[in-house]
């Protein structure tokens, strides 16, 4: 972006590349069918009006305006490729290509297109992490960077994953369309695995200022509801217990920053500022969803239910915590999961229970680079009396937080540790 854009259009281009990427770019591909030419033509419509809105002004309906000159822009490249007529002819055909003056972007058909997209890059004719991979960075706008942080892998490495995932559904044709019910089962773990990383990223985003992205917590639980719909009227258990999983989490967001934006850990919250509605509408989902399963997202549900019906921090039942985390460490075993289950056995049985269990993780060294890991051990260390180690992993854990939020609480906690070491 231009450094003399003035921060009124700068805001309002941020704000809409957060919330609406994914709308824009599904909107292009549903007409082009080519994630490249969608993303590239996107990005130059967000040029042009960096440079065009200081001088006309902020249009009423921004993210209109951008699909406009995006379209206008795949379609200059299709004029310069070798096979122009034959892709504008289908194009011309199929009705697309009559944009009026005031053309009508009806949310309802893009938000199809987001859906339509999310099961196009979930075609089973990819390996699952490169269809994840490949929604949360189409759907999202999240960068490679960001993606690669979420599966623990290195940027290049998943810079690759993205390219041949592209190319694939280029070459091998695969459909821009939502199946039929008969082929959704195929794809629903990686569907849900799309809407739980979603939810992740509006619950806690990986940078910026902001710790919460509403825009994207509410797509995902829109998204949830809707899998839920198409699979009626007897949706899978997992699918159930994932929409269950959101609306709990989703639940406690009034709580979960201070007046001053800075992040307030579960137990310190105000728990009269938890959505209640959310909560007796998700927890008969938790109990249809364990009568299925149990599946990683319906003990996941169960546990954060386990929370949400705790009146104090003192009353939450840890001990059926940690016995659930012992069944989902088995059903899904990971080393995030692993650092959870670490946490609930520190709160039965003390901390350094919890810290012997890090300590291993740390062994294997999967979450060296994850800020939240060091964030935790740090939390431990502090409990112990460990004030020097505890600072250290606090250190640690500032190094590599990218969120302006979750930076300052990490600053306060660590000069608390230090002031108490003097």
């Amino acid at each position: 972006m231009p450094q003399n854009t003035p921060p009124e259009v700068s805001g309002t281009l941020e704000a809409v590349y957060r919330s609406d990427w994914g709308r824009i770019v599904a909107a292009l591909i549903a007409v082009f069918r080519d994630f490249d030419a969608a993303e590239e033509a996107a990005q130059e419509a967000f040029a042009a009006a960096a440079d065009q809105w200081p001088a006309s002004g902020v249009p009423e309906f921004p993210r209109a305006w951008l699909i406009q000159p995006a379209r206008h822009k795949a379609i200059d490249r299709l004029r310069r490729q070798a096979n122009f007529q034959e892709k504008m002819q289908t194009y011309l055909a199929s009705g697309s290509g009559r944009i009026s003056e005031e053309p009508n972007y009806d949310t309802a058909e893009i938000a199809d297109d987001r859906l339509r997209l999310i099961f196009t890059c979930c075609h089973p004719a990819l390996a699952l992490e490169a269809q994840v991979a490949l929604t949360l960075r189409t759907l999202c706008g999240l960068e490679t960077e960001e993606i690669a942080r979420a599966f623990l892998v290195p940027g290049p490495t998943m810079a690759q994953r993205l390219v041949r995932a592209k190319r694939k559904i280029r070459d091998a044709g695969i459909p821009y369309i939502v199946p039929e019910a008969k082929d959704l089962a195929a794809r629903l773990d990686a569907v849900l695995a799309v809407i739980y990383l979603v939810f992740n990223e509006g619950y806690a985003a990986t940078r910026g200022e902001r710790l919460i992205r509403t825009d994207l917590s509410a797509e995902a639980i829109r998204l949830g509801r809707l899998v839920s719909a198409l699979m009626s009227p007897q949706p899978p258990a997992e699918a159930t217990g994932l929409l269950a999983l959101m609306l709990l989490h989703d639940s406690r967001r009034d709580a979960r920053l201070n007046e001053a934006g800075e992040l307030v850990l579960l137990e310190e919250q105000d728990r009269t500022r938890w959505n209640q509605a959310q909560i007796t509408e998700a927890l008969p989902l938790v109990e249809g969803a364990l009568r299925g399963g149990p599946g990683p997202y319906a003990l996941q549900a169960a546990i954060a239910a386990l929370h949400c019906q705790a009146a104090r921090h003192e009353d939450t039942d840890w001990p059926q915590i940690m016995r659930l985390y012992d069944v989902l460490a088995r059903v899904q075993p990971s080393p995030i999961i692993s650092l959870n289950r670490a946490v609930a056995v520190a709160m039965v049985e003390g901390p350094h229970a919890g810290l012997a269990i890090m300590d291993a993780l740390a062994a294997r060294g999967d979450l060296e680079n994850y800020h939240i890991f060091h964030a935790a051990r740090a939390e431990l260390l502090r409990r112990s009396g460990a004030r020097e180690e505890a600072a250290k992993s606090y250190a640690c854990a500032l190094e590599l937080v990218a969120n302006d939020s979750e930076r300052r609480y990490l600053e306060r906690r660590l000069r608390e540790v230090q002031a108490r070491e003097r």
